[in-house]
Order: C-alpha cells, then sequence, then structure tokens
C-alpha cells in the first residue's frame, strides 16, 4: 500500500462520521499515535487531538457513524490475495465484560475467559460479533470488514448470518475478486443445524469445528412403492460411534508440518435431522503426535458446507488460520484499548468499536509505510507486529495531514443551570435469553384414592 491509498482511505473515513466528525477524526488519530495511553481520556494528550479530555467522551457521545457506509469503505479497501490464492474469511465473538455497570443497558450474560477452574464462565456484559479477512500465515494481521453488537433480542448465529450476507454482497463488486469462493472458518459454536441452514443459500463455502458427540443422517435408499411416506432419512452417523461410520468416501495419509503422522477421512452427503435440505461433509483429522488433550486434541472433527472442498491433507492447515482472530482480539484489548472505556451506553459502545476497527484497518495499509521500529529485546527475525507499526504513525498522519476540521474555541461553559434538579440514573437489570424452546410440564402424578372415596 502506498500513501494514497492510505490518504483517500482516510478521506473516504471521515465522510462516513455524520455527527461529531471532526473529534470522532481526532481521536482516530490520537488511537492510531499515541501508544502510551492506557485510558480513553489519555488520548486527549495526543498532539493530533486538539480538543480538551471531555470532548473524548463528547465525541462518542454524540457521533452518528454511517455503518453502511464504513462497511463499503472497509470491502474496498480490503486486501485481496491475487490467484491462485483463496479468500479466507474468519468469524468470532468476543465479550465486553460489565458485571457491576449496573446504569449500562441491554446486558445479557456473556462468555468470560481466563476465570479460574470450577468457576462458571458467564459474566454480564456486551458481545461483539466479528468478520475479518484472515492473513496467510497466522499472526495479528487481520483485516476487519465488520464488528457489530449482538443484541439481546439476538443469536450470535444470526448476527454472524446477517453479517454475512452483507459482507459477500460487497465482496462480489470487489474489482481484485475475480474468481473462486471465499472460504469462512468458525468455531464450535457456528457447526449447529439453525446457523448452517441460515446461510446455505450464501456464496461461501464453510468450514467449522464439530462436536465429537454430533449426530448426522445419510439420505435415505431409493425404495420401492409402497403405501405412506417414503422414510425421511438414511442410516445415523455419530460422530462417537465408529459402527456408524462406514468406508469414508475419500482418505488422505501423510504427515503434519512437525512430521508426525495425520490421518484425515470425509464423508460426504450427510444432513442434520432438522435441516434435510442441508448436504454437508464430515472430516475427522487424526493426529498420532497429538498429546490428546483439550488444546491438543488426537482426533479433531469438522464439518464443510460448500463447493469446493479443500484438499484433504490441507485442511488442518486452512482451520489454523483462524487462530489469527484470537490474536486480533488480543491487540484490540491489549493496545488499542477496546475493553477499557466505562462508556454507559451500548450505542456508545459501538461507536468506540467503529473506531477500534478503523485503526486496526489503517495499521495494516500503513505496514509498509511505518518502517521498522523494534525494541532492543524484540526479534528482528519476526515480521512487525501492529504494535510496532503504531509507534510510526505519528510521522506517517504528520505527512498526510488530516480531514478534519480545526477546533474552534467556544469559551467556558455556563455549568449546571441554577435550580434545575438532578434526576437519578436509570438502572437496568441483565437480561436473560430465554430459550425457544418450551418447557415440558411436569407429569401428573395419578393420586391414589382415599379409603373412604373407594367405599363410596
Amino acid at each position: 500500500m502506498n500513501c494514497n491509498t492510505l490518504a483517500d482511505f482516510r478521506r473516504t473515513l471521515y465522510s462516513c462520521f455524520r455527527q461529531a466528525g471532526d473529534a470522532l477524526m481526532n481521536l482516530v488519530d490520537a488511537l492510531l499515535s499515541e501508544t502510551p495511553a492506557q485510558s480513553l481520556p489519555e488520548l486527549s494528550l495526543s498532539p493530533f487531538f486538539t480538543r480538551q479530555w471531555p470532548s473524548v467522551y463528547e465525541a462518542l457521545q454524540d457521533a452518528n457513524i454511517d455503518r453502511a457506509a464504513l462497511q463499503k469503505l472497509f470491502v474496498k479497501y480490503a486486501p485481496i490475495p491475487e490467484f491462485p490464492q483463496r479468500l479466507v474469511l474468519g468469524g468470532d465473538a468476543s465479550s465486553i465484560l460489565r458485571v457491576e455497570s449496573k446504569t449500562a443497558s441491554d446486558r445479557t450474560y456473556v462468555h468470560a475467559s481466563n476465570l479460574p477452574e470450577g468457576t462458571k464462565p458467564a459474566r454480564p456484559g456486551w458481545q461483539f460479533s466479528t468478520v475479518s479477512l484472515l492473513p496467510q500465515v497466522n499472526s495479528s494481521w487481520t483485516y476487519v470488514l465488520d464488528n457489530c453488537r449482538i443484541q439481546s433480542t439476538a443469536t450470535q448465529a444470526s448476527v454472524m448470518a446477517e453479517q454475512l450476507k452483507q459482507i459477500l454482497a460487497l465482496l462480489a463488486q470487489h474489482p481484485g475478486l475475480l474468481v473462486g469462493r471465499p472460504l469462512w472458518l468458525g468455531d464450535g459454536y457456528y457447526g449447529s443445524y439453525t446457523f448452517l441452514e441460515s446461510i446455505a443459500d450464501l456464496a461461501c463455502d464453510v468450514l467449522v469445528r464439530f462436536a465429537k458427540n454430533r449426530v448426522l443422517y445419510r439420505e435415505p435408499e431409493p425404495q420401492e412403492a409402497r403405501v405412506g411416506h417414503p422414510r425421511w432419512h438414511g442410516p445415523r452417523f455419530a460422530c462417537n460411534d465408529a459402527t456408524t461410520h462406514g468406508i469414508p468416501d475419500a482418505c488422505w495419509e501423510g504427515t503434519d508440518e512437525k512430521g508426525q503422522r495425520m490421518e484425515v477421512a470425509c464423508w460426504h452427503r450427510l444432513h442434520f435431522k432438522k435441516a434435510r435440505q442441508v448436504l454437508l461433509s464430515v472430516i475427522r483429522v487424526i493426529r498420532h503426535g497429538a498429546k490428546d488433550t483439550k488444546r491438543d486434541p488426537k482426533v479433531s472433527w469438522f464439518v464443510f458446507r460448500g463447493l469446493e472442498l479443500p484438499e484433504l491433507g490441507s485442511i488442518p492447515g486452512v482451520y489454523a488460520r483462524r487462530y489469527s482472530l484470537e490474536h486480533g482480539y488480543r491487540v484490540d484489548k491489549q493496545d488499542l484499548l477496546w475493553e477499557t472505556p466505562r462508556l454507559r451506553t451500548p450505542e456508545q459502545f459501538q461507536h468506540w468499536t467503529d473506531i477500534v476497527s478503523c485503526v486496526r484497518n489503517q495499521l495494516l495499509l500503513a505496514r509498509d509505510l511505518a518502517g521498522d521500529l523494534r525494541q532492543a529485546w524484540e526479534s528482528s527475525q519476526r515480521e512487525s507486529t501492529p504494535s510496532q507499526v503504531r509507534r510510526g504513525m505519528g510521522r506517517i498522519i504528520a505527512g498526510l495531514g488530516t480531514p478534519a476540521r480545526v477546533c474552534r474555541v467556544r469559551g467556558y461553559s455556563r455549568g449546571w443551570p441554577v435550580g434545575r434538579a438532578r434526576k437519578a440514573v436509570a438502572t437496568y437489570p441483565v437480561v436473560y435469553k430465554a430459550s425457544d424452546k418450551p418447557k415440558k410440564s411436569p407429569k401428573s402424578r395419578r393420586k391414589r384414592p382415599t379409603p373412604e372415596a373407594a367405599t363410596a
């Protein structure tokens, strides 16, 4: 990428800010360059933030960001790989914990990581669904295409399905994407029939993890004419029952990158009991050199839906690219202060999430412009990281300039009007996401008749 590309990205980004655009652009530049900042007000110390520190919060309160235009901007400047490399997308959800924020609305119980063993991994907070373009080699250099909050009235699967629908429609218009179907990678949550059924019509191949206790069914064999409806399902296929597998439709045997023996088997044309029209391929990977632990299992299961199945020997390596999402989340939360601000409303935090996504993508676009700024203890043999590129963004922004207008001095505020009553801030309970399944009514026990009733 060159300077003109980054400058065009920044000018278009400024037009996406419908309200408080100057302060938001200053906030983007401050987050890009102010590496010592450890909190949201400290970003106002950046020379690129020409306002006082209260304007940091006011910008997020008054902001009006055109998210549709922002999504188009991200897709337009996405680094599409050249042919014959395949476009690989990744999707996941990350939690922003708000345990004690009673004045924050629409909190739900979300997954909390890094908790002591034995504790329930659920805490009140917000959850965000992310679709990113994954790099060819595992790293934190992911490119964000969309990052949207999962509301209490929606599910992780429904939000991801809607995001993929919008992203794929925009990618179809991208001039760099000429041939081939994109491949989307997801974790085990997206291996449910509800999600796979909701994206069955999208022009995208899907490869996700599959639980070892899942049960699928083969297609029924042709039957002779008889009274009644033909069979809905064929023989049963249980991942944890080898007697139901039968002969695989395709096999591969070789060694992994560590030289350990690996076996891959695939079964085609399987379906869920509740989604017969969605045909899937189930893949089993056996790594004989694995430790057979939770993080390093010996047997792994995957499910594929689409038209262009990757080579069986490459499936473990292809799916491993999904872990770049975890490295990207780490950069967002540790370096770019994503979960640090204590903003009151979910709308404000959505604005802040969009700001962080804009900064992440600009770091990738400026990767070749920032130079090699490494500390003495940082290895020179590894590729540069977003944190290292961020150290040189001050020089780049100063050379490019900013589309934001100069701040006008307006004097001191008049303060709180005399006699105006102060209202208590509203508090909100944590929202429980109820299951769609109806609760089973308890079986009524038949009472034994009393002796008096029996004689009567």
